[in-house]
């Protein structure tokens, strides 16, 4: 069975979250405590990894009322959607494509459940109770002809049956023996550095698979050496491998403890820098700690790419029974980049792509790291927050807004330059029209407010006449980010442009001067001031001509303020001032970007930036505190 998705209720802070992907990778970021570690450990109660506790069990809100004892959910519960394949869709007679989730009660049993059609005879619902006998009875009621007497055929009659004699759907028990087909599960905890449960879960993974060798199967009272063995084997090549990594290290020990009764006990690691002084890592330093662990998931990702070129066969000419397909295997990572210098989280990712390329992997990473955020695409990053001490989550290109633009929404977010951790953690994102701003704002904004855009939690993107720019900016403020759009005055007016006010009223409806400030059009508080067109504009006359004496210095003579004056109200003033510069000065502009870029440099008053500019940094710089 392969695990796409999965939905969790009343485990922890996760009262009611629906729909994680489990992707090649899905990266799950958030603040601290936001629930993140509780969403791996209710995945692993899916799994049958987990054992439910009562402090596993969610509150219940109280309405106010403080007075009461706070009272636990009734159930708790994990559900998923799975696809199936060939063997299991034959095996259990089942679709491709299920629901199946595990849950439990105040009682804390967990049980497997299946979501389908309910048979309207009680008898039915539970096959795997029924005794061969029972069934031959049930059979012989209903007047089936199964395929044959055995008791696999009579359950897969009985089932079908069942099914056409249904009159609602609902969870009921799961077809005995489809919990042995679920996901492997491998967790690597990366916030406790421990080695020594990093080396247990890589070769509790080779011991399932050796478990599941048909050379072995039925012989369990006299191959638990040959286990063990095998074991040794895989633990010194995992040896060999640390010591590859970690070349300061003389000698690593593993011995694997292994019990047929009690599965995979323990494994744990010693390691010597002086022959013969061998140590557990409990007694070494934190930094070797992470460099082995990093060394046991390289190991780890090598052995699952070597199960999936040596999937087993059978003999169909022989009449060998074909051997099931190889389980998904799901990789867990929490925090993998803890206490890691940029090129080894640079190395976790790269880590991270090779599981996630090989077929059977899925891989799921709970993380604070920009790298690991910003490595993926943004619809496979699933954001957790506490909202009244319950999780909540926010994904975004998640099929939101409509398949067509959420198909593109990350290309659109890329294309403007907006990584995922920034659409993730900033709170105020700043539109303008292209690269004069883009180049210019950052100088000027720092110039007036004290500090740089970044530092105020401000986003700053172009939009190139992007009209997706527009389905992203109208994205942002939708999912509770601030968004201001600074273009143009004479933007209303451009061909095709997408700043005309049908396009703006299209996207922001009654909300168009809530989002968008026109530079040079007079506020409404103040329709006596006068009207410009553009950017360069409302620069004063006078910081024009002190700025190109410095920078755009004539051979001859110099720049006076009405040279700028005379150029107002004769076309485009930016056109008009950057031809006037590049005629008169050797040392001309190279075009309008580069113009802008060098007059906000130049500036070193804060009062040289014009009122109206000066307004809206100090707006921004509101909206993003």
């Amino acid at each position: 069975m392969h695990l796409n998705s999965f939905s969790v209720s009343g485990f922890r802070s996760l009262t009611e979250v629906a729909d994680i992907p489990v992707s090649k990778p899905t990266i799950l970021a958030g603040h601290n405590d936001g629930g993140k570690s509780a969403l791996l450990d209710a995945l692993a109660f899916l799994l049958s990894v987990h054992s439910l506790s009562e402090d596993d069990r969610t509150y219940l809100a109280t309405d106010g009322d403080e007075a009461g004892a706070p009272v636990r959910c009734e159930s708790t519960s994990v559900s998923g959607t799975f696809a199936l394949d060939a063997y299991e869709q034959e095996h259990f007679d089942l679709p491709e494509q299920v629901r199946l989730r595990r849950w439990a009660g105040e009682d804390l049993v967990p049980r497997l459940e299946i979501w389908g059609p309910v048979p309207d005879d009680e008898r039915l619902r539970d096959l795997s109770q029924h005794l061969a006998p029972a069934l031959r009875g049930l059979v012989a009621e209903f007047g089936l002809t199964p395929a044959s007497a055995l008791k696999a055929d009579l359950v897969t009659a009985l089932r079908e049956y069942g099914r056409k004699h249904a009159s609602r759907e609902d969870w009921m028990p799961a077809p005995a023996g489809l919990d042995k087909r679920m996901p492997r599960f491998l967790s690597f905890d990366g916030k406790a550095a421990r080695p020594d449960d990093a080396v247990k879960t890589a070769l509790v993974g080779r011991f399932q698979s050796h478990m599941a060798d048909p050379e072995l199967k039925g012989k369990l009272t006299a191959i638990e050496d040959e286990v063990k063995d095998r074991l040794r084997i895989d633990a010194k090549s995992l040896c060999d491998h640390i010591r590859t990594r970690c070349p300061d290290l003389a000698e690593v020990f593993v011995e694997p403890d292994v019990s047929f009764q009690q599965g995979f006990r323990a494994a744990p690691l010693r390691i010597a820098r002086i022959a013969g002084e061998a140590v557990g890592l409990d007694r070494s330093g934190l930094g070797s700690n992470r460099r082995v662990s990093l060394a046991i998931w390289e190991w780890t990702s090598e052995l699952l790419a070597e199960e999936e070129n040596t999937a087993p066969t059978a003999d169909l000419a022989a009449g060998e029974a074909p051997e099931p397909p190889p389980v998904q295997t799901i990789v867990v990572y929490d925090e993998p980049d803890t206490h890691l210098d940029y090129a080894h989280q640079r190395k976790i990712m790269q880590l991270i792509r090779e599981q996630s390329a090989i077929t059977n992997v899925s891989v799921l990473v709970a993380t604070h790291s920009m790298n690991l955020i910003d490595g993926v695409d943004i619809s496979d990053v699933v954001h957790l927050k506490l909202d009244n001490h319950r999780t909540v989550v926010e994904r975004l290109g998640a099929g939101l807004l409509g398949d067509h633009i959420d198909a593109h929404l990350g290309k659109i977010a890329a294309a403007v330059g907006l990584r995922n951790s920034v659409l993730l953690h900033e709170r105020c994102f700043l539109a303008v029209e292209g690269d004069t701003e883009q180049r210019a704002f950052p100088l000027l904004f720092r110039l007036c407010e004290g500090l740089s855009l970044q530092a105020a939690g401000i986003a700053l993107w172009a939009c190139f006449n992007n009209e997706g720019a527009l389905h992203l900016a109208r994205y942002l403020a939708e999912h509770g980010r601030t968004i201001m759009l600074v273009v143009d005055a004479d933007s209303r007016n451009v061909s095709k442009g997408i700043f005309k006010t049908p396009k703006l009223n299209q996207f922001f409806g009654n909300n168009v001067r809530r989002y968008v400030k026109f530079l040079g059009e007079p506020d409404q508080d103040a329709p006596k001031q006068e009207k410009y067109n553009e950017l360069e504009e409302i620069f004063d006359d006078a910081v024009w001509a002190r700025v190109a004496n410095n920078i755009w210095a004539k051979p001859e003579g110099t720049w006076q303020a009405s040279d700028f004056t005379d150029l107002r109200g004769q076309g485009k003033f930016s056109e008009a001032v950057k031809e006037m510069l590049q005629t008169g000065s050797p040392d001309g502009p190279g075009g309008k970007p580069e113009m802008m870029y060098e007059l906000a440099m130049a500036l070193d008053d804060p009062s040289d930036v014009p009122e109206q500019l000066r307004t809206v940094f100090a707006q921004l710089r509101k909206l993003a505190a």
